[in-house]
């Protein structure tokens, strides 16, 4: 029955693997997200019916652009997520999506004399109530007295921009009435008509977004009272060929119902996300080869074949991640990287578990130590994982973007993991196991006998509980001394967490920091903050940055560097930053809170507190650590912390799992005792495991880059936080614990 299991998933992760392909995020493969916000206007209040109104009205304009794959969703009642694959000109981009299209036209009642303060006002498009009327600057400056809207964008049936080629007056866009629009549209013409040629009253303005962007005359061939028949008109001006096609654009799509605001901007060079895509490729190739090579050699005929499951799971979750439409991002990347180094670990839990059911037995088989192993295994492979899939849980419903896709990538991981161990390795080892091969040299597969590691510890007999305080007093002087970093150097947050701009520049030839930001000082920008971003580049965080002040920052940057290329953009909003760093602390938090009430439920309270108390011990030390080496907090570092959090409460559970074994097999063992035997127990496949996530992450750190690097960083000194603290803090913490339990 496993076996039928095993073909017909790996079968359909085949099928689906060639048949879908993963959708890859902004930061893999270049472009532009935008976060848009609705605001309030006069006369209506922005709510989910009205964003969805103007999703609508943004996804025409969007498709109108002709971008490849746009992707837009609203997000809360108010917010909508842009993604537009390719665009890397964030202004383009949002000048068309930003504006309202509160398209007008109005009769003209005459000019207005205003002293040159009024004139000045006028220029910055501010509008003015004058005799009862609105006071705009026409496209030369001129203020023009409108009269009250006689038709609006509603009208519209559709426009078009063109070029004229018969008296090469340029670029106009040709705007067509529907049936009641056409009548006003002749009305309104017929009208303005009736006064004499020259006079401003024979004029028409045509106002998008409070600025009149044409105010033809009438011409003197219509009738008063008359008027343009025909249902079209034209609309003139300085247009070139991207204007024009961008009011029609606008004309189309119809107006926004409310106001929008730009509360989140990324940006990403095709460069980076390529770069990424194969240092992670890369990455996964020889970690998983290393990670292979060494269970090949611990585990022998064993370890080979769970290194054919380990295939098996890229494949099934690779398959998962495309099948459920995820979109893989950059922290889900490496991500997925991770979970190879470690799907191995169930494997390692029920060969270490056989290795022992080997030796124990009379006369053993490979066969019946395979099977003690599985059955003894099960419950340490179930609680350990369920503590990973609670912390990506907790990353999907409490994160956002990025760091989002990583819970999503992470949970498939695990549940893939849990699959290629328990279905695949087992279904494979069982078919070896009864082969005449191994029950003649059993010696071949790899579980006859306890390994290296275990025979050393066995014969040394360590006993590391008798010190339980000395070990909690050193790891108090390791948290103090992590601690210390953050009171010292303080963190540097991320602008995810604390709003403004990022931008990020690959420059022909390598850019003094000092220097750059005196250069930028002297613009006008003294709080920028400038860093050497690796390999060349140059990274500018300023607080908000408009998109030419923006541009005025690449020119200063490729002024310095002889050229510069902007491999990344983020802009945060301070709302949005203030709510990304409260959801952090809440995710945090939670779970913590989580942790500790499945364990309390299956354990005692006594190694449920322990535990927690060893995550916070883990997770102080990682952002200790990275205080110290000045390195940002910013998402992807909080799927990093998460995750050292799941594996340290891993590693943890397993420690556990093996004690309250040994305590309930023995009820007069001591407590002191049972802690002793079970860490000499399982530091075998603690250290096996760990090599495994090693190979991987060391891997990512020397091929990958930035963000990648810094990800990896963070895992290597979490594991190897989480590997101290579950023998070294979680055990004598619950230790001490148990004994004042029952005193």
């Amino acid at each position: 029955m496993r076996a039928v299991l095993a073909l017909a998933v790996i079968a359909l992760s085949v099928i689906v693997a060639v048949a879908v392909p993963v959708r890859l995020g902004l930061d893999l493969r270049g472009g532009t997200q935008i976060v848009l916000e609705a605001r309030d206007s006069a006369t209506v209040e922005a709510g989910a019916d009205t964003t969805d109104h103007t999703l609508e009205v943004l996804r025409n304009r969007v498709d109108a652009l002709g971008v490849a794959e746009p992707n837009l969703t609203r997000s809360g009642e108010k917010r909508i997520i842009v993604e537009l694959p390719g665009v890397e000109d964030p202004r383009e981009a949002a000048g068309v999506l930003g504006r309202t299209a509160q398209l007008t036209f109005h009769p003209v009642l005459g000019t207005a004399e205003e002293n040159q303060k009024q004139k000045q006002n006028q220029q910055q498009n501010q509008q003015q109530e004058r005799g009862g009327g609105r006071v705009l600057p026409d496209e030369t400056g001129r203020p023009l007295r409108l009269g009250p809207a006689a038709l609006t964008g509603a009208d519209v049936a559709e426009a078009e921009a063109l070029f004229d080629t018969r008296q090469a007056r340029g670029w106009f866009v040709t705007v067509g009435f529907d049936g009641g629009g056409g009548t006003e549209w002749a009305g309104l013409t017929g009208a303005a008509a009736c006064a004499p040629p020259g006079d401003p009253a024979r004029r028409v303005a045509i106002v998008l977004d409070g600025k009149v962007i044409s105010s033809p005359q009438v011409d003197p061939g219509v009738g008063c009272r008359t008027g343009i028949t025909g249902g079209s008109t034209q609309i003139t001006g300085d247009f070139d060929r991207d204007a024009a096609r961008e009011l029609a654009l606008l004309v189309n799509g119809g107006a926004l119902p409310v106001p929008l605001e730009t509360v989140e901007q990324r940006t990403v060079g095709p460069t980076l996300g390529a770069e990424a895509v194969s240092a992670s490729a890369r990455a996964a190739v020889i970690g998983a080869a290393l990670t292979s090579l060494f269970i090949v050699a611990v585990y022998r005929l064993l370890g080979l074949l769970a290194t054919v499951a380990l295939a098996c799971y890229a494949l099934v979750s690779y398959a998962a991640l495309a099948a459920l439409g995820a979109t893989l991002t950059l922290p889900g990347l490496a991500g997925f990287v991770l979970a190879v180094g470690m799907a191995v670990d169930a494997n390692v839990l029920v060969f270490e578990r056989a290795r022992e059911e080997y030796a124990a037995r009379r006369r053993p088989t490979v066969r019946s130590a395979l099977a003690g192993g599985f059955r003894k295994a099960a419950s340490a492979i179930a609680d350990s994982n369920v503590t990973t899939l609670i912390a990506a849980g907790l990353l999907f419903f409490l994160a956002s973007g990025p760091v989002r896709g990583f819970g999503v990538t992470l949970a498939v991981g695990v549940l893939a993991s849990m699959f290629s161990a328990l279905v695949v390795t087992r279904v494979l080892a069982e078919y070896a196991a009864n082969r005449r091969a191994l029950r003649v040299r059993p010696g071949r597969s790899g579980i006859a006998g306890h390994g290296r590691v275990r025979a050393r510890l066995a014969r040394r007999n360590p006993r590391p509980m008798r010190h339980s305080r000395r070990w909690l007093a050193v790891s108090g002087v390791v948290l103090v001394l992590a601690g210390s970093g953050i009171a010292v150097r303080g963190l540097d947050f991320g602008v995810e967490f604390t709003g403004g701009r990022l931008i990020e520049y690959a420059t022909a030839r390598p850019v003094d920091a000092d220097r750059a930001r005196e250069t930028l000082a002297d613009a006008g920008l003294p709080r920028a903050v400038v860093n050497a971003a690796g390999d060349g580049g140059l990274s500018v965080r300023t607080e908000k940055l408009s998109d030419d002040r923006a541009a005025d920052v690449t020119a200063a940057v490729a002024e310095l560097g002889g050229g510069a290329e902007k491999v990344r953009d983020e802009m945060i909003g301070p709302s949005i930053g203030e709510e990304l760093r409260t959801g952090a602390l809440v995710a945090l938090g939670v779970a913590l809170a989580a942790q500790l009430v499945y364990l309390a439920v299956r354990f005692r309270w006594t190694y449920a507190g322990s535990a927690v108390a060893a995550l916070v011990h883990d997770a102080v030390i990682l952002v200790g650590v990275f205080a110290w080496l000045g390195k940002p907090i910013d998402g992807v570092f909080l799927a990093a912390l998460l995750t050292v959090i799941g594996y340290s409460v891993n590693d943890t559970v397993v420690l556990y799992d093996r004690v309250r074994e040994l305590v309930a097999g023995d009820r007069g063992t001591p407590f002191r005792a049972a802690a002793d035997t079970a860490i000499v127990q399982t530091v075998p496949r603690t250290v096996h495991t760990g090599m495994g996530a090693v190979f991987i992450l060391a891997t990512l750190a020397v091929l990958g880059g930035g963000a990648l690097r810094d990800f990896a960083l963070a895992l290597l000194v979490g594991i190897a936080a989480g590997t101290y603290s579950t023998v070294f803090t979680a055990a004598p913490l619950a230790v001490e614990l148990d004994a004042l339990r029952k005193r």
